[in-house]
C-alpha cells in the first residue's frame, strides 16, 4: 500500500468521525497551547528583568549603606549616615579598572509648574551618573561638573515630568519648583519606559549632588554609590578592592560587621537569569502534562477504531494486506491526529500569549524554540501512544476478524 494512500485512508477515517476526533484531538491542542503560552510567559519575566538591571548599566557595583546578613540587608545604628561623597572619590581615585562613580541621594517631592503639579522621585547626582545608566538627553543638556561645584540649581527631567507639568511645550530653560525653591530645567530625558517591578523610569527629576545634599534635603551622606567597572572579568577583584578600602576608611577591624554592603549586578542578572529560566521550566512542565493526557487520548480512541474495523481490518488482511501495511495505517492515522493537534495548539498557543500580553499588560515573548520543540513532542506522543493500538489491529487474525459482528 503506498504511503499516499494510507495518508488519505486515515485522513478519511478520522473526518467520517468529526467531533471524536476533535475531541481527541483536544488534549494535543491545549498542551501545545499551553505549553507555548507558558513558556512566551517565562520568556517575557526573563527578558523584563534582564531589561531591568541593564538599564542600571553595565558592569555594575553598587555600594549601599547598611551591613549585609544572612536575613538580608539591614542596617546597624547610624551605619546610614556613614557613606559619604568622600567615600566615592577615595574609590574613583585609588581603585583601577574603574570607568566612572557616581554618589547618589534620593527622594520624594511635588514638583510645581504653574498651576501644575506632579509628586516625583528627585535624584542628586554627579555627570557620571549618564554614562553609567546610559541615559541619553533628548532635548538640552545634562548636569555638568560646574553645576556640581556649584550647587547650582539646576534640573534634568524625565518625559513623564515634564508631560505631566508642561504638556507639549518645550520644558528647557523654564522654571519649576522642588520643595519651593526653582530650578531651571536644562534637560529632558530620553524615554526609558518601565522597569521589570513596573516602576516608570522617566519619572524623574535629576539634579546636581552637592544641591540636592545641600540646599534640598539637608544631609552630609550618600544613599548609594554607583560605580562601572571597566572590565566584566575583573568585577569580583574590584569589588574585593572597594570592601577592603571601605573598612579602612570606616576604621572597621577584625571581625567587626561592615557598615556597607556592595552588590554586584552582574552576579545579581545572572542568577536571576537562572531562576526565570527554572519557572519556565516549571510552567512549560505542568502544561506539557496535558500532552501526556492527550496522547493516552489518542491510544484510548485508536484502540476504539481497532475494534470498530476489525472486519475492515480482516478484509483487508484476506486481500493481502501484511503486518507493516497495517500498522503503517492506524500509526498514520495517530501521527495525523498529533500533527493537526499541534498545528491548532500552535495557533492556539501563540493567540493566547499575545492577549496576555494585550489585556493582562504583560509582556510577553514568543519564540520559534517552543513552538517546535511541542509541536514534534506532540507528533511524537501520537506516534508512541499509536503504537500499541496498530499492533493489536495488525495481530488480528483475519478468520476471526472476518468472523467479527
Amino acid at each position: 500500500m503506498l504511503f499516499s494512500e494510507s495518508v488519505r485512508i486515515a485522513l478519511t477515517a478520522l473526518f467520517a468521525n468529526k467531533l471524536r476526533s476533535i475531541l481527541t484531538m483536544l488534549g494535543i491542542i491545549i498542551g501545545v497551547g499551553a505549553v507555548i503560552a507558558m513558556v512566551s510567559v517565562g520568556m517575557g519575566v526573563r527578558q523584563q528583568v534582564q531589561t531591568s538591571i541593564a538599564s542600571l548599566g553595565s558592569n555594575m557595583l553598587i555600594v549601599s549603606p547598611g551591613s549585609s546578613s544572612s536575613g538580608g540587608l539591614r542596617g546597624a545604628a547610624g551605619s546610614n549616615v556613614k557613606l559619604k561623597y568622600e567615600d566615592s572619590e577615595a574609590i574613583k581615585n585609588k581603585i583601577k579598572n574603574i570607568d566612572y562613580v557616581s554618589p547618589t541621594v534620593s527622594n520624594s517631592y511635588q514638583i510645581v509648574n504653574g498651576n501644575q503639579n506632579w509628586n516625583s522621585t528627585v535624584q542628586g547626582v554627579t555627570p557620571d551618573f549618564m554614562a553609567i545608566r546610559s541615559l541619553t538627553v533628548g532635548t538640552g543638556s545634562f548636569i555638568t561638573t560646574t553645576d556640581l561645584n556649584s550647587r547650582n540649581r539646576v534640573a534634568v527631567i524625565g518625559t513623564t515630568v515634564a508631560t505631566n507639568l508642561f504638556g507639549t511645550s518645550n520644558p528647557v530653560g523654564q522654571n519649576i519648583r522642588v520643595n519651593n525653591a526653582p530650578y531651571k530645567v536644562i534637560g529632558v530625558l530620553e524615554s526609558k519606559g518601565q522597569s521589570s517591578v513596573g516602576q516608570d523610569q522617566d519619572d524623574v527629576v535629576i539634579v546636581p549632588l552637592t544641591t540636592a545634599q545641600e540646599r534640598l534635603m539637608g544631609i552630609t551622606y550618600v544613599k548609594s554609590i554607583n560605580i562601572q567597572v571597566s572590565d566584566a572579568n575583573k568585577m569580583d577583584q574590584v569589588q574585593n578592592e572597594i570592601e577592603i578600602l571601605l573598612r579602612q576608611r570606616h576604621q572597621i577591624v577584625g571581625d567587626k560587621e561592615d557598615d556597607f554592603t556592595v552588590r554586584n549586578l552582574t552576579s545579581l542578572m545572572q542568577t536571576m537569569t537562572e531562576t526565570t529560566t527554572m519557572i519556565t521550566l516549571l510552567l512549560a512542565s505542568i502544561a506539557a502534562i496535558s500532552l501526556v493526557v492527550g496522547g493516552i487520548g489518542i491510544m484510548n480512541i485508536m484502540m476504539v477504531s481497532v475494534t470498530e474495523r476489525t472486519r475492515e481490518i480482516g478484509i483487508r488482511k484476506a486481500l493481502g494486506a501484511t503486518f507493516q501495511n497495517i500498522m503503517i495505517q492506524f500509526l498514520i492515522e495517530s501521527v495525523v491526529i498529533g500533527v493537526i493537534g499541534g498545528a491548532i495548539g500552535i495557533l492556539f498557543g501563540c493567540l493566547a500569549s499575545m492577549a496576555i500580553a494585550k489585556f493582562g499588560n504583560f509582556a510577553t515573548v514568543i519564540t520559534a524554540a517552543p513552538i517546535l520543540l511541542s509541536f514534534f513532542f506532540s507528533v511524537g506522543i501520537g506516534l508512541f501512544f499509536g503504537i500499541y493500538p496498530a499492533r493489536k489491529a495488525a495481530l488480528l487474525d483475519p478468520i476471526e476478524a472476518l468472523r467479527y459482528e
